[in-house]
């Protein structure tokens, strides 16, 4: 029987591919980094060959490919992936969420690996399109505060990274808050 561990609590899984894409990835341990690494190789060998970055949009294709050409091989990835970015062109922000069987889905919020079992009811209730940065941090709080609740296994905490027009950038986060009683 399986369940949920944690290897290592100061684990960063999260790759920024290029200035305005991050992808955060969960699954096998050997498979998750090896895949984050083979994507990020090649999307910087992509920005180096043309001069230029390519739109999250694009990225999400290419890495769905990559995983679509894995799952036929003998040794698919099993990973599960969220990737986030801002288009530099068009400044557009866009969130893309992939399975380890290649599926490919457009999303408006999203939470992967044990978390989303107690976030996506908090998400479905509480975001909309035009929720500001101070708004997704409360939502933020509201999530983790569930998660330290509700998760059956002792949680560490998170590392929040925020993708603007501006590039990638880490956002302090207090995960010693004392959490409210529901």
């Amino acid at each position: 029987m399986r369940g949920a561990t944690i290897l290592k609590a100061s684990d960063d899984k999260t790759c920024q591919l290029n200035e305005h894409t991050l992808m955060t990835f969960c699954g096998e341990a050997g498979d998750t980094v090896q895949f984050a690494e083979y994507i990020q190789a090649n999307i910087q060998l992509y920005s180096m060959r043309n001069d230029g970055d390519l739109s999250p949009s694009a990225v999400a294709n290419f890495v769905r490919h990559e995983l679509a050409t894995s799952l036929r091989s003998r040794n698919p990835y099993q990973v599960n992936l969220l990737l986030g970015g801002v288009d530099p062109l068009s400044g557009t922000p866009s969130l893309y969420w992939l399975d380890y069987l290649a599926a490919l889905a457009p999303v408006p919020y999203a939470a992967h690996g044990y978390a989303m079992y107690y976030c996506l009811s908090i998400l479905d209730k509480h975001h909309h399109p035009d929720i500001s940065f101070e708004q997704g941090l409360k939502l933020l709080h509201m999530c983790t505060d569930e998660l330290k609740r509700r998760l059956p296994i002792d949680f560490k905490g998170v590392l929040v990274k925020v993708i603007t027009k501006d590039g990638v950038r880490e956002v302090e986060y207090d995960n010693d808050r004392l959490i409210k009683s529901a």
